[in-house]
């Protein structure tokens, strides 16, 4: 947050510095413990009134969407209106595109008044966002990129500003030429290294059509595989405003098991639904690379990063910058998505905050990257705390999601989805993804699994062991830690530290935090290797990574720069990792403005630094002959 201030020379500075100093901890207690404005929260969508104006028009272009196959589409909004305000009028898109209160659910109260509209928009836009003459002829025009959310739009005027909404005018309905075609799939390891999983939405119910992806290695014969169908409706919601003003249906979510890979082949593959009239719907080709059988030795590319959230590339929502970086990191993944083999998104995926609709436009946004290699996910506090759920943190972060559109709308290899924690292999990677909004305290169900996850391993096989949580469960300077004086998240590395040091863990990353940080080896808050940029043999400890700027507004770090932190960054950037062999790796940290690596490291080693004792991690061994 960066603040300029002039004209103050000639008054006392104790007030201001006062209010400096609360500002900045009120807004570093707002990031870590998830609050900050989901847009759509701000417009109180359930006091709209209905205030038409006879002389008021607003119209809608082209009105039939996706004529040749797009799912996404330029829509162009002009508005006329004899009564403009500068600041207050602007314009939602909402989808379905009827207004009424027809859609709203029947009030406890009888005396209760039922509201006009009953759903948030799914985007909106000030009138004066690109027509600074607005306020003096009342005539604007605005362009929204739309996407193919299943159902069609309409375009409304409204005065009065965001708190106070009055319905001026509504458009004509437009709508892509088949709202319910299969679209967006998201690609994500099954349970076994030869199985991948497609995920995708569609408007088709099952007993419209029958969903299915049809798949093979490239230039082979196509089989077809069948897929499960799932979807879910408001009473699943936890609270507001997943089940009242945000909540959209979220279609029908369709999953397939690709089974009997084989390893880094190349396979293309569609998404089918076979209707009741014996014709079908398909989308359009996709390819993926198989991954590599557990140990193999070959070139192996991952990307890791946290709280990326969405972004809309027609300026819409964006009154204050809620994920700023979040368009650049994206852009900065298609683009050297060739030298991309799978990508971790580590919690805060969308910060949809209980708004549904914002679901559907995260998985567009990311759509050319999950379609393509493994888009894996972990649980953060966005997607799923809420009072008395059974989440660790008894906080509304959610908006009531309470993890059911991130355990839907993404597959994940765990036991139990709702329990988001899981173990997945990459080639010469071990991947152990922990859920910090579950308890993972010794004791635990959680924790029992972390263990086993890390000791199960076959360091010969895969030496790269790597654990990743939301939460920081490890290190970070960040502002609001060091206020606690705990630079971790309370309660984080007490349990588990020592078992990162028994088996022997090669890097912890983490997100909630929104910045960069890098720690040397570490083991009990002390360095246990001096070097910086090159390791090699035996580390000695686990390094720390904090990989949460990859999209949401920034965190500060604290004044004071602890000795085991070697490298911080306020900006936004991700994380890659390449395997070069089982004895050599690179790691890099990039930034999303330009791709640019800022920060990096290499490892090189045996299997026998594995295998070497080191404090608290030594097998026990016997003078017996």
């Amino acid at each position: 947050m960066k603040m300029r201030v002039e004209g103050f020379l000639n008054i006392n500075l104790v007030p201001l510095v006062a209010w400096l100093l609360n500002f900045n901890i009120v807004f570093c207690f707002a990031h870590i413990h998830g609050f900050g404005d989901q847009p759509l929260s701000k417009i109180a969508i359930h006091k709209a009134v209905v205030s038409l104006h006879t002389g008021a028009s607003i119209t809608a272009a082209p009105s039939l969407l996706g004529t040749k196959g797009e799912d996404t589409q330029w829509v162009t909004v002009d508005i006329d209106y004899p009564a403009p305000s500068a600041a207050d009028d602007w314009v939602g898109v909402f989808s379905p595109a009827n207004l009424n209160s027809s859609t709203c659910p029947p009030v406890s109260n009888p005396k209760e008044e039922i509201p006009y509209i009953c759903s948030a928009p799914v985007k909106f836009k000030f009138l004066n966002y690109s027509n600074s003459h607005y306020w003096k002829t009342g005539k604007a025009s605005l362009k929204f990129q739309l996407i193919n959310q299943r159902a069609d739009f309409s375009f409304a005027l409204f005065s009065g500003g965001l708190l106070n909404p009055k319905l001026v005018a509504v458009s004509n309905f437009i709508s892509f030429v088949n709202p319910k075609v299969p679209l967006y799939p998201r690609l994500a390891q099954g349970k076994s290294w030869d199985e991948m999983t497609v995920t995708w939405t569609s408007g088709y119910q099952i007993n419209e059509a029958i969903p299915f992806v049809e798949w093979g290695s490239k230039g082979k014969t196509q089989v077809q595989s069948p897929a499960g169908t799932l979807t879910f409706g408001p009473d699943s919601m936890c609270g507001s405003p997943a089940r009242t003003v945000g909540w959209r249906d979220p279609g029908f979510i369709h999953t397939s098991f690709l089974k009997n890979l084989w390893p880094n082949l190349v396979y293309t593959y569609r998404l089918g639904h076979l209707l009741s009239n014996g014709s079908y719907i398909w989308s359009k080709k996709y390819s993926f690379k198989s991954s590599p059988y557990p140990g193999q030795d070959s070139l192996q590319r991952v990307i890791i990063f946290g709280d990326m959230g969405k972004a809309e590339r027609d300026g819409s929502n964006e009154y204050n910058d809620y994920q700023p970086g979040s368009l650049n990191t994206t852009g900065q993944l298609i683009k050297d998505l060739e030298n991309i083999d799978i990508v971790f998104h580590i919690g805060d995926i969308t910060y949809a905050n209980g708004y549904i609709s914002q679901w559907d436009q995260f998985t567009a946004q990311v759509e050319p990257i999950a379609s393509t290699v493994p888009y894996m996910i972990a649980s953060g506090n966005h997607e799923r705390d809420w009072p008395n759920t059974g989440s660790f943190y008894n906080t509304t972060d959610s908006g009531g999601e309470c993890g059911v559109l991130a355990q839907n709308m993404f597959f994940v290899p765990a036991e139990n989805r709702a329990n988001f924690w899981y173990a997945t292999d990459y080639g010469m990677f071990h991947f152990c993804i922990a859920d910090s909004e579950h308890d993972w305290r010794e004791g635990t169900e959680q924790y029992k699994f972390i263990e086993h996850c890390l000791a199960t391993v076959d360091r010969q096989k895969q030496p790269w062991l790597i654990f990743v949580a939301h939460r920081v469960l490890g290190y970070s300077s960040d502002f609001w830690y060091a206020m606690e004086s705990s630079f971790e998240e309370p309660m984080g590395r007490e349990s588990l530290q020592r078992l990162w040091q028994k088996y022997k863990v090669d890097i912890a990353f983490y997100g909630h935090v929104h910045n960069y940080e890098r720690t040397c080896p570490i083991y009990q808050n002390q360095c246990v290797n001096d070097e910086r940029s090159h390791y090699s043999g035996v580390v000695n400890g686990t390094i720390h990574v904090v990989a949460g700027g990859a999209g949401s507004h920034l965190s500060n770090f604290s004044e004071v720069t602890p000795k085991w932190s070697l490298y911080r960054d306020y900006d936004f950037g991700f994380v890659k990792l390449t395997a070069f062999n089982h004895s050599s790796l690179l790691f890099e940290y990039k930034k999303s403005s330009d791709g640019k690596v800022y920060d990096s490291f290499t490892v090189s080693r045996d299997y026998r630094d594995v295998l070497a004792c080191v404090h608290d991690g030594c097998e026990a061994t016997t003078s017996t002959t």
